[in-house]
């Protein structure tokens, strides 16, 4: 697959998460009457299924990283060329913006605002830190073990750690940098979100080196270890 195709895959998949994640917090908040776990269950429900779709449609062209993170944990592993980083990374955040734009478009908000919602302190990063190390590992361990597995994997894992981190699970540079653009239900004050940044990025580093020593142990010599 071309490099120009794996960028367009990138980029419009990013796009598409993020109008999921966006578009269905903005319409479960207006369902909701009121209630925040009806609003976040909506969101939980359509951003696992979507992505479990998305992985599944950009897969097999990019590798459906939608995710500096992921692009950055595969160069670290050796499945992803140093030199096509950045490329990814700038698709997957340009695709991000892409997705808001396009989901306050839907629902008749202007194309960016910055958000209001305030994700701050020890227990938000320390949150994003294990989301992220949570999603890579999985990850991971599917490509290992359990490749065709990936979709359902990812989604769920997802959509349990809406529910199991105090964050609500961002695990995600592009989409963080993103919400922060959106004053809606999903969003983040852009002064949040580095923090998370840094926290994901970390995360995702330190699934890569545990994994390493988990799912790849040391073969002897002469013998076969497809990692």
């Amino acid at each position: 697959m071309t490099h120009a195709r794996r960028l367009a895959a990138e980029a419009l998949g990013t796009a598409f998460l993020l109008a999921v994640v966006i578009g269905s917090g903005i319409m479960g908040e207006r369902l909701a009457g009121g209630n925040l776990a009806l609003a976040l269950l909506a969101n939980t429900l359509a951003t696992g299924t979507g992505l479990a779709v998305l992985i599944l449609v950009f897969g097999p062209v990019s590798g459906a990283h939608f995710n500096p993170a992921v692009s950055l944990a595969d160069a670290v592993r050796g499945r992803l060329r140093w030199g096509d980083v950045p490329s990814y990374v700038a698709a997957q955040i340009l695709g991000a913006f892409a997705g808001v734009a396009a989901a306050h478009l839907m629902f008749e908000l202007p194309l960016f605002a910055a958000s209001q919602h305030v994700r701050a302190g020890l227990a938000q990063w320390w949150s994003e830190f294990v989301a992220t190390f949570g999603l890579v590992t999985v990850i991971i361990a599917c490509v290992r073990h359990r490749p065709g597995a990936i979709p359902a994997a990812v989604g769920a894992y997802i959509s349990a750690a809406y529910w199991f981190t105090a964050s609500t699970s961002f695990a995600n540079p592009a989409v963080t940098l993103a919400r922060a653009v959106s004053d809606t239900f999903a969003g983040i004050r852009p002064v949040d979100a580095p923090g998370f940044v840094v926290a994901q990025l970390a995360g995702a580093l330190c699934a890569v080196a545990l994994a390493r020593w988990l799912f790849f142990p040391a073969v002897p010599s002469g013998a076969h270890n497809d990692g």
